[in-house]
């Protein structure tokens, strides 16, 4: 184990509802963190949500090169959604300071390296947008998801509003988001909020498959990559093919760009740069 990897153990350690497992073999470089309130239904309390960002910083901060993000199975749940009680606790000013940013959301959109969102169940309101932040969803067959955050007179306040939209166009967010309807697995595939569905055989394959391919690749070409791909939801069309040329020439200073054109003449595996 790296001395970075050892940080994340040790941060990991240190906490009551997140816990994290450092793959080898064929998926090194992988790491899943799993959410884990099960009596909660992995519901998004402030222990929660202070534990995953400390352990998600020290995962920046690794080797890593792929995050998995999941619920503990003993819920049933990837997140059942925010903790009710607290939200019916507080008030206007005290919800203004919870929202202050960088939220969990944005820790998980902002961090360097690809995350796949493994919804092993229910994905619900704050959980909804959890996975939303994530860069490829993979959902079991049994995952029911939504947005249902105007059945308590509230809305998503985790950039449902924003991102749901951006996934699968206004007229579907707003029936998910104004009605609080869930719908299935399937469905969610049908209309762009997640990208695949497996049933209990395939799932856990699939997840790692892609993960595994995704970290054999060169660190800060995912980094980058991922980068622009997000840039093209936030930017004009002439922005983002100006920041992706820059993305594109900043890779011509790095050791992978020469390492990986010189595996590919080779006919070998490349060995890139660790970070």
């Amino acid at each position: 184990m790296s001395e970075s990897e050892s940080e994340v153990a040790a941060v990991a350690a240190d906490c009551e509802t997140v816990d994290v497992r450092l793959h080898d073999g064929t998926l090194d470089g992988v790491v899943t963190v799993t959410l884990n309130r099960p009596d909660a239904r992995n519901a998004l309390n402030a222990t929660l949500r202070a534990e995953l960002k400390r352990v998600l910083d020290a995962v920046e901060a690794s080797s890593a090169k792929v995050v998995v993000l999941t619920g503990a199975d003993e819920a049933k749940a990837f997140v059942a959604g925010a903790d009710v009680k607290e939200l019916r606790e507080r008030d206007m000013l005290e919800q203004r300071e919870a929202s202050k940013r960088p939220r969990v959301y944005e820790y998980v959109d902002d961090l360097r390296q690809p995350v796949i969102a493994r919804i092993n169940g229910h994905a619900l309101g704050g959980g909804c947008e959890l996975i939303q932040a994530c860069d490829v969803r993979i959902a079991h067959e049994r995952a029911k998801i939504g947005q249902p955050e105007i059945n308590l007179g509230i809305m998503p306040g985790g950039g449902g509003t924003q991102r749901l939209p951006r996934l699968v166009g206004e007229g579907h967010a707003m029936r998910l988001i104004l009605t609080g309807e869930l719908v299935s697995a399937e469905e969610a595939a049908e209309i762009g909020l997640v990208d695949e569905v497996h049933d209990g055989e395939t799932f856990d394959d699939r997840v790692y498959e892609l993960a595994e391919m995704m970290a054999t690749k060169s660190p800060v070409a995912l980094e980058y990559a991922k980068k622009a791909i997000k840039a093209a939801s936030r930017m004009d069309l002439e922005q983002g093919i100006e920041y992706e040329a820059e993305l594109f020439a900043q890779l011509f200073a790095t050791p992978d760009k020469n390492e990986g054109i010189d595996a590919f003449f080779e006919d070998r595996d490349p060995e890139w740069d660790e970070r």
